[in-house]
């Protein structure tokens, strides 16, 4: 999809809306995206009613907002922006993976298609940023892991950390003095009582499913929250029935 001259506005709105949806089913509401970009209830309004208008999005009054093809494309086209500048302030610049975020945010709308063809090429065209999230390709394919919220799994699922939420610096600093990164694999254990923290033990990459002497983590509501493993394994019992594998999401041609 060639860049268009679309303002950072309508790019930053279409990008949020998509994000909501990426890794659940539940569409984003006003209300929702007001507070996702900082902003009044009634910017919201006024600016919905301009996607609308330009055909980005679909929208009833007191109903959710969803993107149209349209807008689902432009949407893709800014996600690969972002997560493309993300990945090359880490690998090339030496960023930490807490400041690229605010970095691309300001870049995305600045730089041309050519570039950012460059800078995928300069990359060896990789399909994820530095916090897991998939980065489309450039005609608008991505590539989704099936993974589940880590607190959403019960206790004995084995599994490999795909995505991490970059919402919080702080929190993606904590995870680091932790230990816990994209494709590090631990195992989940259980709830402290009356719906206390949750336990997870950190697996041995050179030796899979060793918990020997390796103390549990507890990990706070937020932390669990923020992080999405794939499963290696089934345990008995289990509730997460499919394995680790990639399924191709949102084919557009965007040309």
């Amino acid at each position: 999809m060639k860049h268009s001259a679309t303002s950072s506005s309508i790019e930053d709105y279409v990008k949020v809306i998509y994000a909501y949806t990426e890794w659940q089913d539940k569409p984003i509401t006003s209300t929702a995206l007001a507070t996702r970009l900082g902003v009044a209830n009634s910017s919201v309004s006024e600016m919905v009613r301009k996607l609308k208008d330009q055909g980005l999005v679909d929208h009833q009054p007191y109903s959710p907002i969803r993107l149209t093809e349209q807008g689902l494309a432009l949407a893709l086209s800014m996600v690969r922006r972002h997560r493309l500048l993300e990945t090359y302030l880490v690998q090339e610049l030496g960023y930490s993976w807490d400041e690229v975020h605010d970095e691309a945010e300001q870049l995305e709308h600045a730089v041309s298609e050519h570039f950012i063809a460059r800078m995928s090429a300069k990359l060896g065209h990789p399909d994820r940023d530095p916090h897991g999230d998939p980065i489309p390709d450039a005609q608008g394919r991505i590539i989704m892991a099936p993974s589940h919220r880590l607190d959403e799994l019960d206790p004995g699922h084995t599994g490999r950390i795909t995505r991490i939420s970059d919402h919080s610096p702080e929190l993606l600093r904590h995870l680091e003095k932790l230990g816990i990164g994209v494709d590090t694999r631990l195992c989940v254990g259980p709830r402290l009582p009356f719906g206390g923290d949750l336990q997870v033990t950190l697996l041995d990459s050179t030796q899979p499913g060793s918990t020997h002497d390796v103390e549990p983590l507890t990990l706070g509501e937020e932390v669990s929250a923020s992080l999405w493993l794939a499963s290696t394994e089934n345990h008995e019992g289990c509730i997460v029935q499919e394995l680790t594998g990639g399924s191709l999401m949102n084919s557009h041609a965007t040309q």
